[in-house]
């Protein structure tokens, strides 16, 4: 009867779904069920990476329990990280639009413009608490089981979850799947308040406009907050140590147009610069700086409010690593192999506490082919083709490789470029600054990188990545119809460009 029933599903399958539901059948015929064994698996964690491989899991059959210290699932991405972010970023557009004038050029006048910062935390509020509300639901749904506490490794086969309450809750399984994400680097020498000196955490927070907003680190991070409250009328100065803004991988040309473009919107940067200390003060925090090429040469800053944003870190502590012989490298990540496995088979690590990008849709791509390949299936996934964001305005959105990492390795590449001043859509919006770039093997025209900086780039970018993961050329690119008119046609026009030579509306 079994196999009867697998025949017929199968002979609905795709090849390469069928290959996998062979492997979760095979597996499912062979569950070990004892008394000694609570679950299949136990995710460590419920970010973007632990609750999808948690679903995951459960969808394919296993007994998944997820174990979650914080009051609240989703981890940093949803609770004080991504989507708190992007709400603020979204919103204080919008109250920039209008308090700058810039809607009154479009024709849409108003007067006596005021910011309720209350309100605007509260649609921040209602986002998280939706999305991570839904996850909740989600694991009711598709029957994982949720255990409130801090998980930590107290067997090759076991987790034990201590609870707040000093209680502890052992659970006993097949496989562990660390998950257990990042937080915040500190600085050395600055003690953290988050009231006047503050992380990422406390910049999504503050209960009033800082006259002045001092940023360390021009990175990612650094200026998606310091947008933010520059829109709401701080006024923010970035220091960073590197010579240019947007962090590790960025395309330099890209970087500059977006240093330009956010200068002219009225943050200011100071690149090459190193800070060396600060002190709070009746209200006003010092900030120590020098040059990092001649420390001769200081300065120091004054503001209301200071953000830290020197990057993340794993969350590895207290996890049972050591007492397991799982060690771990010098930047706190836990060594996987290429299936995610630690020096222990059955212990795997994904996402933010292990080598790659700390990106929440990495970490999400990680943890689903993690779990299939528990269950045999392959595990695959090409770091070279995950997009990178950074959600100010305009976006800035790129993957693959950039002219630097090209120039570096000795690669022969040829350029594709269209701004988007002469892309219709965004000429009509208004929105006009930035461009497309697409780099391409100059012998086999096969995309190597695209980066863009200019409106919906976050959203843009996404056609680039299935091309480039699909192996496509940029003649492919460019002889695709594209919706006209469009921002998209700006991505055509630039791969357009790398095919032929020259794009046909520029």
């Amino acid at each position: 009867m079994q196999v009867q029933v697998w025949n017929t599903m199968a002979n609905s399958l795709k090849p390469s779904a069928l290959r996998l539901q062979k492997n979760v059948y095979a597996s499912l015929l062979q569950r070990y069920y004892s008394s000694s064994n609570d679950a299949d698996v136990v995710v460590i964690g419920s970010g973007p990476g632990g609750y999808v491989a948690a679903i995951k899991a459960a969808q394919l059959g296993l007994k998944t329990v997820c174990i979650e210290k914080n009051p609240t699932l989703g981890g940093t991405c949803l609770n004080v990280g991504c989507i708190p972010s992007k709400a603020l970023l979204n919103n204080s557009h919008y109250y920039h639009m209008a308090h700058s004038g810039d809607l009154a050029k479009r024709g849409i006048e108003s007067d006596n413009i005021r910011l309720n910062l209350d309100t605007l935390m509260q649609q921040k509020v209602h986002a998280v608490t939706a999305l991570t509300g839904g996850i909740a639901q989600l694991f009711k749904k598709n029957k994982v089981d949720l255990i409130k506490g801090h998980g930590k490794i107290t067997g090759v086969n076991q987790v034990t979850a201590l609870k707040e309450d000093g209680s502890s809750e052992v659970v006993n399984t097949k496989n562990i799947l660390i998950a257990t994400g990042s937080e915040v680097t500190p600085f050395p020498g600055i003690e953290i308040d988050e009231e006047q000196v503050v992380s990422s955490t406390g910049a999504l927070s503050l209960k009033e406009v800082p006259k002045r907003l001092i940023v360390i680190g021009a990175g990612v991070i650094g200026v998606e907050l310091g947008s933010v409250w520059s829109r709401l009328g701080s006024e923010v100065t970035a220091i960073e140590f590197l010579p240019s803004i947007g962090g590790v991988g960025i395309d330099q040309e890209v970087s500059k147009t977006l240093q330009k473009i956010l200068t002219k919107q009225g943050l200011n940067f100071k690149l090459g610069t190193k800070v060396t200390g600060a002190t709070k003060s009746g209200g006003v925090v010092r900030v120590s700086v020098q040059d990092v090429k001649d420390s001769s040469k200081t300065d120091e800053l004054e503001c209301e409010v200071l953000l830290v944003c020197v990057g993340r870190r794993p969350y590895t502590e207290n996890l049972g690593l050591e007492e397991m012989g799982i060690e771990r490298d010098q930047k706190g990540r836990v060594p996987v192999n290429s299936v995610f496995q630690t020096v222990i088979p059955n212990i795997y690590a994904i996402g933010d506490c292990i080598h790659g990008p700390m990106l929440a849709h990495k970490a999400e791509d990680e943890g689903i082919i993690c779990i299939e390949g528990i269950l045999g299936g392959p595990v695959h996934i090409d770091y070279n083709c995950v997009p990178s964001v950074i959600y100010t305005h305009p976006e800035v959105g790129w993957v693959g490789r950039s002219e630097e990492d090209l120039k570096s390795e000795g690669v022969d590449y040829k350029v594709g470029k269209f701004p988007f001043l002469a892309n219709s859509r965004a000429k009509t919006n208004n929105e006009t600054d930035g461009f497309v770039k697409v780099l391409a093997d100059k012998a086999t025209d096969r995309i190597l990188g695209t980066h863009i900086v200019g409106p919906s780039a976050g959203e843009l970018i996404n056609e680039a990545v299935l091309a480039q993961e699909y192996g496509a050329s940029s003649e492919d690119v460019a002889r695709v119809c594209h919706a006209h008119p469009t921002c998209a046609e700006a991505l055509r026009e630039a791969n357009v460009s790398a095919a032929f030579g020259k794009p046909i509306n520029f």
